[in-house]
C-alpha cells in the first residue's frame, strides 16, 4: 500500500497544477477581451482616435512657437519695419511649418523635408519678385524657429527655452546695432539745374537739407535732363527713431 500510494502522488500534483492552469487561464479571458473592446473604441482605421499625452505635448509646443514667432514677428520686425502684409506671411509660414514637422514621426523624413524646403525658398527667391535682404532674414529665421521646435520633441525643455531665447536676444541686439545712426536714400527730382555743378556743391546740400527737412549727410547726382532743366539726385540721409523708409529707391508712386 506504500508503494502504491507512492506512485499515485505525482500524477495527482500533475492533473492539480494543469487544472489550477486552465481555472487561471479562464479568469483572465475576460480582461482580455476587456481590453481588445476598449482598444477598438480607440481606434479608428487602425489610427488611434485620441492620445492625451500627444495631444497636450503638441499643443503645448504649439503654443510655445506661436509664443515666440510672435516676439520675432510682432515685437522686433514689424516694430521697426511695419510691414504687415510681411508679418502676416512670416506668422503662417511658422505656424504651418512647425505643423508640417512636429506630425512626422520619421525623423530622417523630417530633415530631409525640411532640407528641400529650404531649397524650394531659395528658388522661389530668384523666380519672383525680389524680396528685401532684411525680409528673406527675417523669413529664414522664422523658419529656422520653427523647426527647431518641431525636431526638438527629444530634448528638454530648458534647452529648446535657450534656443529660442539665443535667436529672440541676438535678434533684438542686431535690430538695435542696426538702428543706430541708421541711413537710408531717396531719388530727388531736382529742377535748379545750375546747383549740380561741382562748385555749387555746397549751395545744394543747403538746399536740399532746407526744402526736404532732412537730415542729409550726402548726395549723388544721377541722370541730367538739359531739355526740362532737372536732374536726378540721390540724397543719402540719417533716418530718425522709429522712422522706416520703404520708398526709397522710387520715382513714380507704386503702391506697397
Amino acid at each position: 500500500m506504500i508503494q502504491e500510494q507512492t506512485i499515485m502522488n505525482p500524477t495527482t500534483e500533475f492533473v492539480e497544477t494543469q487544472l489550477d492552469s486552465a481555472f487561471m487561464q479562464t479568469e483572465a479571458l475576460p480582461e482580455t477581451m476587456s481590453d481588445m473592446a476598449d482598444a477598438s473604441l480607440t481606434m479608428f482605421m487602425g489610427v488611434p482616435v485620441w492620445e492625451p499625452d500627444s495631444v497636450l505635448n503638441l499643443t503645448i509646443r504649439f503654443l510655445f512657437n506661436l509664443l515666440v514667432t510672435f516676439i520675432i514677428v510682432g515685437l522686433i520686425y514689424y516694430r521697426k519695419n511695419g510691414q504687415r502684409s510681411f508679418a502676416l506671411s512670416f506668422m503662417l509660414f511658422s505656424v504651418t511649418m512647425y505643423l508640417l514637422i512636429g506630425l512626422m514621426e520619421n525623423l530622417e523624413l523630417q530633415i530631409g523635408f525640411t532640407l528641400g524646403l529650404f531649397a524650394i525658398f531659395g528658388m522661389i527667391r530668384y523666380r519672383t519678385e525680389t524680396l528685401p535682404v532684411r525680409e528673406m532674414t527675417y523669413l529664414f529665421v522664422i523658419i529656422g524657429v520653427a523647426v527647431i521646435n518641431g525636431l526638438s520633441m527629444a530634448v528638454s525643455w530648458a534647452e529648446l527655452l535657450l534656443a529660442n531665447l539665443f535667436i529672440i536676444c541676438l535678434s533684438i541686439a542686431l535690430e538695435a546695432w542696426a538702428a543706430r545712426g541708421k541711413t537710408t536714400t531717396k531719388i530727388i527730382l531736382y529742377e535748379k539745374i545750375d546747383n549740380i555743378k561741382p562748385e555749387r556743391r555746397a549751395e545744394l546740400l543747403a538746399d536740399l537739407k532746407e526744402r526736404t527737412g532732412l537730415d542729409i549727410i550726402d548726395i549723388e547726382i544721377g541722370h541730367i535732363d538739359f531739355l526740362r532743366d532737372v536732374a536726378y539726385i540721390k540724397v543719402k540721409y540719417v533716418l530718425k527713431k522709429g522712422e522706416v523708409n520703404t520708398i526709397g529707391n522710387q520715382t513714380k508712386f507704386k503702391e506697397v
